[in-house]
């Protein structure tokens, strides 16, 4: 067995070699151009029946010219994939003829294999060689960027996503605990994906992993590696916080024996590719089941959250003419250097942010901030806002420095989550609602209609 095994590792270490040579003698002899071609070639080749080796290699190297690419020459190979590997409509006629006259088993399978693009099969072996799932997340990722320009390539977009909620399937995925003694492969690779508070450099990093009152949770999956999916920081407290700037600079160290809160600070998705396949609310609940069974005096799990899109929301009503502000916090809001503010003008914010987080509505009927949306939909509630809870500049840029806690309640997660699900309903706090109530006086009567 071992012998097979390490036969099978240079088979396909000989096979990578050869391909990324024969790709360098391609790019020096014919120019990029000639990736193209060679790449539908091989594409073509690929579809037709071979030896696994052989499959392999062939993968190796449709995947090797992709990755020489331009962003024009990417549009052409998704347009090819689009078009010449989609579904045929006569096999699908015919398929569909047989089962209404049978209605068997055996004749709605031929149905559906007749619907499949043949760009699903092709995916697939191209996901043969190693390293052919990461490649394939990276190919996704480019194309999701052609799809403002190139809307008929949703369909295609549609296949890339079938097949990942599929291969990144839950019971795939494996939880991780990241340390400051974390190979330090994966550690760099923290600091490039954080996409919540910048991780400025290894000292900053340091401060996030090493205190014992510090955790780090991430999914990985074993086709990829080292290559985390996604990513959650916490801190332990004690009382739930309300200054992200605290957590970050990390002062005095809170004795594991005193915490009685853990804190979600900043959840990161690391591959652009995996847009759409949904794990992040698996990863918080299994890390509360995490914490639960480590520090069992555990009782508050919160996020402490941003509030991305509010400043923008307030910007469009003001623009519309749809609220009208007071000068103190029309001040406030156009000149954030200076923080202080009336109480009036004060509750003033507070209802408006609360109105946004409550009221204001996707045309999907879903509350318009992503935030709420991911977290509201994992069955948290929202519990608290925070007035200047986040005062670095992309804080104040975004959200006037708002953040908010969302509660993650053991007992009342399912109820939460069946109550958005079937109704889009806001979970929040009473006072949250109550403010979001005392909102509509600012706004115009044109705007309440």
């Amino acid at each position: 067995m071992n012998v097979n095994m390490t036969f099978l590792q240079g088979l396909l270490s000989n096979i990578s070699t050869r391909t990324r040579l024969l790709g360098n003698a391609s790019n020096t002899v014919k120019g990029s151009a000639a990736h193209l071609h060679a790449l539908a070639s091989a594409c073509e080749a690929l579809m037709q029946r071979g030896g696994e080796a052989s499959q392999i290699m062939t993968a190796q190297r449709a995947l090797t010219h992709y990755q020489q690419l331009d962003q024009k020459e990417q549009l052409a190979f998704f347009n090819l994939l689009a078009d010449e590997y989609a579904a045929d409509p006569q096999a699908i006629h015919a398929a569909y003829q047989a089962y209404a006259e049978s209605e068997d088993n055996a004749a709605l399978e031929t149905l559906f294999n007749a619907c499949e693009p043949r760009r699903q099969d092709l995916l697939r072996r191209l996901n043969l060689c190693p390293g052919g799932t990461f490649e394939l997340l990276k190919m996704r990722a480019d194309l999701l960027k052609q799809l403002r320009q190139a809307p008929e390539l949703s369909a295609l977009n549609g296949d890339f996503s079938h097949l990942f909620n599929s291969w990144f399937n839950r019971g795939f995925l494996v939880l991780e605990s990241i340390d400051w003694n974390t190979p330090a492969a994966v550690l760099e690779k923290l600091i490039h994906y954080e996409a919540v508070h910048a991780i400025s450099d290894w000292r900053d990093l340091r401060r996030r992993l090493d205190p014992d009152d510090r955790r780090c949770y991430a999914f990985f999956h074993p086709a990829t590696g080292d290559e985390p999916l996604i990513f959650v920081e916490v801190a332990l407290c004690k009382g739930i916080p309300d200054n992200v700037q605290r957590i970050l600079e990390h002062g005095e160290e809170v004795p594991l024996d005193e915490a009685d809160t853990a804190v979600f600070y900043s959840i990161s998705n690391c591959q652009a590719g995996l847009k759409g396949v949904s794990f992040g609310n698996f990863l918080i609940k299994q890390v509360v089941q995490e914490l639960s069974r480590e520090l069992p005096q555990l009782k508050n799990f919160v996020t402490l959250s941003p509030v991305p899109g509010f400043a923008e929301w307030l910007a469009e009503q003001r623009e519309a003419q749809s609220v009208t502000l007071s000068t103190p916090l029309q001040g406030f809001i156009d000149s954030p250097e200076t923080p202080e503010l009336p109480a009036a003008a004060h509750k003033e914010f507070m209802r408006l942010a609360a109105y946004y987080l409550v009221e204001a509505k996707h045309k999907s009927g879903q509350p318009l901030n992503p935030v709420a949306r991911f977290h509201l939909g994992n069955g948290a509630s929202l519990h608290r806002m925070n007035w200047l809870a986040d005062t670095s500049s992309k804080g104040i840029q975004q959200a006037h420095g708002l953040m908010v806690n969302y509660l993650y309640q053991l007992d009342r997660i399912e109820q939460n989550h069946e109550a958005y699900t079937r109704d889009n309903s806001v979970v929040c706090a009473n006072d949250i609602r109550r403010l979001a109530g005392q909102a509509e006086q600012y706004f115009s009567a044109e705007a309440s209609a």
